[in-house]
């Protein structure tokens, strides 16, 4: 098993970034036609500096500044709960033109509207810097699942998905998805140096308005995977397929699969030296 894991890994560093682009239009068409219907949609722009994206925001956010589990008791309100509707994903590009940066669009009610609901819960990511690369795939996936890093939201993470609750006590002090967005785009942008340009996308709105984003991050998925199999059958591997859906914070194993990688990192750049002196060896015979 550990072998595919490796693989998987492995080939995300020759994987092109660009075979998302498409899918960010799919998105921009996705909310064009909430607005068409009717629905409620709002729009907020954000400075995109990192140093004044959490301006305004009223919790904590960063390492540790969710402390311990929100209670039952303690939820002003749950997003995706599993019979309520959930669907997240991320797409990214090298091509920053093809994201407005600082944007944060919301389909649906606002945390502060929704005391004591369960709401269905779409988050769709989309990040963008022109030195971006596909080595880049491990962080940005696993970036999403920072309820450890927002005062106040806590996630329970399943692939594919985002089920979260907001305390009573974050609600209070103004959390809302203008500031989800600000906080996801600051850690992104802080964590992750390649990431230039950001925006967001959340959806409360109805389980039915998830269903053309679950048919799109099933796509997404499809189109990643597809392209991992092609290099894997390129290079003679046999083909294994991740049970967790590539969701590594879920994944005993997470730390060998670490190790093999540094390993054949090593591996490849004595492998790459050895052919420089056959070469230089070569030239001088």
């Amino acid at each position: 098993m550990l072998s595919g894991w490796f693989l998987h890994f492995r080939t995300l560093l020759s994987c092109p970034v660009s075979i998302f682009d498409s899918y960010i239009a799919k998105i921009t068409e996705y909310v064009n036609k909430m607005k068409a219907d009717g629905q409620l949609v709002r729009e907020y722009r954000c400075k995109p500096e990192i140093r004044e994206l959490l301006e305004g925001v009223p919790v904590r956010t960063g390492p540790a500044a969710n402390q311990g589990i929100i209670l039952r008791g303690d939820t002003f309100m749950e997003l995706g709960n599993p019979e309520a509707g959930a669907c997240a994903f991320l797409v990214w590009t090298d091509n920053p033109s093809l994201v407005s940066d600082g944007r944060i669009t919301l389909i649906g009610p606002d945390i502060p509207e929704s005391p004591g609901a369960s709401l269905p819960f779409g988050q769709v990511l989309i990040v963008a810097g022109p030195s971006l690369t596909s080595q880049d795939h491990r962080s940005l996936e696993n970036a999403q699942y920072i309820g450890g890093h927002i005062e106040g939201y806590m996630i329970r993470s399943v692939p594919q998905q985002m089920w979260s609750r907001v305390s009573k006590e974050a609600a209070a002090k103004g959390f809302r998805f203008e500031s989800l967005g600000r906080a996801l785009m600051s850690i992104y942008k802080t964590q992750i140096p390649s990431v230039s340009t950001m925006e967001t996308l959340f959806i409360t709105s109805s389980k039915g308005h998830l269903e053309p984003l679950e048919d799109m991050a099933i796509q997404v998925r499809q189109v990643f995977m597809k392209t991992l199999t092609e290099e894997w059958k390129a290079k003679g591997f046999d083909v294994y397929e991740c049970s967790l859906g590539w969701d590594c914070q879920s994944c005993p194993d997470q730390v060998v699969c670490d190790d093999i990688k540094e390993i054949i990192d090593i591996k490849k750049v004595a492998f790459q030296e050895n052919r420089d002196e056959n070469e230089i060896s070569h030239k001088d015979s």
